[in-house]
């Protein structure tokens, strides 16, 4: 996949130093909005879990996969360093926030739809920096936000990685409740440095080994154990394990690694060409992110970001029912965003920048059309919240369509060469006819009415003059407008009426001779 030399990580989401999380919507939207994604269909892909702990180094392996050709041999060269997402060895935090590469890759499903793939970054979480708020925050947008999350975990599965997911097993059960769906599509636990492979064997089947004994249910476990693990498959789609061995430890243990293979473990690569390409399977049903069982784009996932982040902003931990409220409130909004986004699309190709000019008529027909259009697929799209949320987001929209009318409306008057010449045009053609009309007067004796159309001829030069002064001079603007209303009133009672009959006229001759040829 060819991109840009300037495609890089972007930080969509930042933390200030009262520990507040700020939405960068303008490098969101420059990701979101890119010409790669436009009106397709997203797959957004992340890696969340403890800091340090390689998130960044794996999620690099991930961009090698996607950048590649040929996707047999994407692992690359042994000399090749790792480049893409920021990262280092050490024990400091290096990532903060949430980060994304700023340009979509596009793949193709079997179905041959292409679709933009998207790679995510997030903050490492509790580290010595990081409270508690901050952590909730990072977790619960990377699950909501994406359709394929990798939580990336170190040695074991361990009990308290199952109980971070305990507030989106709450949440899920609303939504599946509410909406029968369940709100998460794919969580695969990526376990790193497994060190009992005597035991349990690297890869997947290892980690579906080591997952089904962590998730059963045993008598006498504590209600809040139970839970967990009774609603975990209910509210993802799918939930897998990866077991990765220890890269080695050149890796860990150099200052200057940089990632190149020949420095790493021949077991992790090993197991690197077995996980990589198996999260990125096209046929994966869950690869595609969807939002109430409703496939959405780019544009849609903007709205959802904005809004979740909205509902974090009070630096609180907001309860699963505000959280579903807010999918529910998300979800209408893009529904509005993909309808809205459908309007504006149909009148930039009929009447949009340089596309000439056409009759108002023409123009309100079309919008007419274009509106009908753009408020049914808001209609028929599955919404969430109930049918007033739903009335109140379609008024929205219907208000939205009709400011935009009015802007294409006004560019498309803009664009009438004649509308800023009417007035001169309608004196001077005035001023034409009360000549000829006087001198034809003169030439059959009738002199005596010749004064009245000299006299509105004069009238016509006076005012014309006036009006190029006020034009040029910037004085007497409310005159100029005067001069203009009674230019309007002569050319529409006068000129306009002559020239459509003589327009029809002229039509009608035409077809009248293509039909007897």
């Amino acid at each position: 996949m060819e991109q840009s030399s300037s495609a890089g990580p972007v930080q969509i989401v930042s933390i200030t130093e009262d520990h507040k999380f700020v939405l960068d919507e303008k490098n969101l939207k420059a990701i979101l909005y890119h010409k790669r994604a436009q009106g397709k269909k997203i797959s957004l892909v992340s890696i969340a879990g403890d800091f340090r702990k390689g998130k960044s180094f794996m999620l690099d392996f991930f961009l090698r996969y996607l950048r590649a050709k040929n996707h047999k041999d994407w692992i690359g060269k042994d000399y090749e360093p790792l480049k893409g997402f920021d990262w280092r060895g050490g024990a400091a935090r290096h990532t903060t926030g949430m980060i994304m590469w700023s340009e979509p890759f596009l793949m193709s499903l079997p179905n041959g739809e292409e679709i933009a793939v998207l790679l995510m970054d997030t903050q490492g979480t509790f580290d010595s920096n990081s409270t508690v708020f901050e952590n909730a925050f990072i977790f619960a947008l990377t699950l909501l936000v994406s359709s394929v999350t990798v939580y990336n975990i170190m040695h074991n599965l361990q009990e308290d990685n199952l109980q971070h997911l305990s507030f989106f097993a709450e949440y899920g059960v609303l939504a599946i409740d509410a909406y029968h769906t369940s709100p998460f599509q794919q969580l695969t636990f990526l376990v790193r440095d497994w060190q009992f492979e005597y035991e349990t064997p690297y890869g997947f089947e290892g980690g579906e080994e080591i997952l089904t004994n962590r998730l059963q249910i045993r008598p006498n476990q504590h209600r809040d154990l139970e839970l967990v693990r009774s609603r975990l498959h209910q509210c993802f789609r799918k939930v897998n394990c990866f077991l990765m061995p220890h890269p080695g430890l050149k890796v860990t243990n150099r200052r200057d690694f940089d990632g190149r293979l020949e420095d790493i473990e021949k077991d992790f690569k090993t197991q690197l060409q077995a996980f990589i390409p198996e999260l990125f399977r096209l046929d994966n049903t869950n690869f595609v992110k969807e939002v109430n069982g409703e496939e959405i784009t780019s544009t849609q996932l903007f709205e959802y970001f904005r809004t979740y982040c909205a509902v974090f902003a009070s630096g609180d931990l907001p309860s699963p029912k505000a959280m579903l409220e807010a999918t529910a409130e998300a979800n209408n909004l893009a529904a509005k965003a993909v309808s809205k986004e459908f309007y504006m699309r149909a009148m930039e190709q009929h009447c949009g920048g340089d596309r000439p000019y056409i009759h108002p008529n023409q123009l309100d027909v079309l919008h007419q059309e274009v509106r009908r259009q753009a408020i049914e697929k808001f209609r028929c799209a599955r919404k969430m919240g109930g049918e007033q949320m739903s009335q109140n987001y379609q008024q929205e929209l219907e208000n939205e369509i009709t400011e935009l009318y009015l802007n294409y409306k006004k560019h498309n008057d803009s664009k009438n060469v004649f509308a800023f010449s009417r007035t001169p045009t309608t004196f001077i053609s005035s001023m034409v006819l009360c000549y000829l009309i006087a001198g034809i007067l003169d030439v059959i004796w009738l002199g005596g009415i010749n004064f009245i159309f000299m006299f509105a001829f004069w009238v016509c030069f006076v005012l014309l003059f006036v009006w190029l002064y006020t034009k040029y001079s910037g004085e007497y603007a409310e005159v100029g407008e005067y001069i203009d209303y009674f230019a309007d009133v002569i050319w529409n009672n006068g000129f306009q009426p002559v020239y459509s009959r003589c327009l029809r006229s002229a039509m009608r001759s035409v077809l009248g001779q293509a039909k007897i040829e």
